[in-house]
């Protein structure tokens, strides 16, 4: 199978010869010859266990986290902080759980480098071919879209600060953005981004910290009162409402490709995930909570979509003009960096469907397609950006549909399958618990954001100015 890396029993103890198959260096070349070009070029199994944690970082701990307020609103503050608390506590779970089936395939000689390989293996090619394959391609592909209309929606804050009479409509910066990106996509592998990465990781600290600060300043100073009623004339619209925040949070928190990230780490791999994981989630406690409950307790129900417009009334800052433009700058620069992490798993399958693993990586023969193939999905996803300027409604389709079934339910099914664990064991009970309410809380998620979209849909112009 491409993208699953075989080994003779002497690689085997080491953890798996992903590494000597997909860093060009001193692999067996029947091995090499087993990776399309995706896994092989893409790929790249170079990395050390910081490098992962960088990834990861960049991966969760991205703009969508400026939503949890909005998320607060919808649930108050009991159902707010305990979802978070929850989210932080089942993702890292579930991770650490992928991780262990991933080190345990690697350990045996067929070290796995991709989600749908691992579906394949595990669940069946019609699992990894009608299901986890087109899920993570819509959450990937879905999360480059909204990181291009998050990008744009900063320059243009950036702009209306500087220039209020301006007449540039948004679209126009998503567009300025998308080129940006075009240039961004062309960075040849995911082992390439660490540095990006690195310098992704201080500037969500950065924004995390100014948006935290703005929110404080402007609670302790401000004489509006504070309201945190549930919105919704109903029972049934306050309880749509709650999933819908489930589905932001499950969107702020997810990741969608635990195993890309991990195949771009050199073997042996076993524990180098967890050390990741742990850099992943220090940063996570610093930021999600932060600008969580300093969003929600500053500005209460009328906490927006994005907390950074809170910080605008009616045209006019409320903290200083160079604070804003600061803290947009540092979100549209880290904005980028996400999107182009979550170009890798398309950039991989456009590698492996018009590359050619047998011509060097850097050759005309591949450098064509692959700037051809990544300019267009980067167009593509450009122009659905600027057509639909709706993020907090994607933000929630995304979350119901892509992540909880990835990052919450798809592990702990694989943890059982792999390790077959008694049916009396606590471990056994407790993947299973978590298997069946996430996969519950999912179908409802999804209904609650299909809802609110068609309840949206009479605001909806394409192209809009918003």
């Amino acid at each position: 199978m491409a993208g699953t890396v075989e080994t003779d029993p002497k690689l085997q103890q080491d953890g798996g010869a992903a590494a000597a198959a997909s860093d060009g260096g001193g692999e067996d070349p029947s091995q090499k010859a087993e990776l399309d070009a995706g896994a092989l070029f893409v790929l790249k199994s170079k990395g050390s266990w910081v490098h992962c944690g960088y990834h990861l970082t960049t991966s969760i701990v991205a703009p969508p986290l400026l939503s949890l307020p909005f998320a607060f609103t919808l649930l108050g503050w009991a159902g707010g902080i305990t979802s978070l608390v929850a989210a932080a506590v089942v993702t890292f779970y579930s991770y650490n759980l992928l991780s262990l089936v991933l080190e345990h395939h690697a350990a045996m000689g067929r070290r796995q480098l991709r989600f749908r390989d691992m579906a394949n293996q595990i669940l069946g090619p019609r699992w990894a071919r009608y299901y986890v394959g087109p899920i993570q391609f819509m959450v990937c592909y879905g999360a480059v879209v909204a990181g291009t209309l998050i990008g744009g929606q900063c320059m243009k804050a950036i702009y209306v600060l500087s220039n209020p009479q301006g007449t540039l409509k948004l679209y126009v910066f998503v567009t300025i953005f998308g080129c940006f990106m075009l240039i961004l996509a062309q960075i040849p592998s995911f082992h390439s981004l660490r540095h990006i990465n690195l310098a992704s990781l201080l500037l969500c600290l950065a924004y995390s910290a100014c948006a935290a600060a703005a929110a404080v300043h402007i609670g302790t100073s401000s004489s509006k009162p504070k309201e945190y009623s549930l919105p919704g004339d109903s029972t049934e619209d306050r309880l749509f409402g709650m999933f819908n925040a489930i589905a932001i949070i499950a969107t702020a928190y997810g990741n969608g490709m635990i195993p890309e990230i991990q195949a771009t780490v050199a073997a042996p791999v076993k524990g180098k995930m967890l050390k990741g994981l742990c850099i992943c989630y220090a940063v996570i406690l610093a930021t999600f909570f932060s600008v969580g409950i300093s969003g929600y307790w500053a500005f209460g129900d009328r906490a927006q979509g994005l907390v950074l417009s809170n910080f605008v009334d009616n045209g006019r800052p409320i903290v200083p003009r160079w604070f804003v433009l600061m803290t947009n700058g540092f979100t549209m620069l880290q904005i980028s960096a996400v999107a182009v992490v979550y170009l890798q798993p398309t950039n991989e399958v456009l590698e492996g469907t018009f590359g050619d693993p047998k011509s060097k990586q850097f050759s005309l023969r591949n450098v064509v397609p692959r700037v051809l193939s990544r300019s267009l999905s980067v167009v593509v996803a450009t122009v659905v950006a600027a057509m639909l300027p709706f993020f907090g409604d994607i933000n929630a389709i995304i979350g119901a549909f892509g992540f909880i079934p990835l990052d919450f339910v798809l592990p702990v099914v694989f943890y059982n399958l792999t390790f077959k664990p008694s049916k009396r064991s606590l471990v056994f009970w407790l993947n299973s618990s978590i298997a069946v309410v996430f996969s519950a809380i999912g179908a409802v998620a999804a209904v609650a954001a299909v809802r609110q979209m068609s309840l949206d849909a009479k605001t909806y112009r394409l192209f809009a100015n918003v």
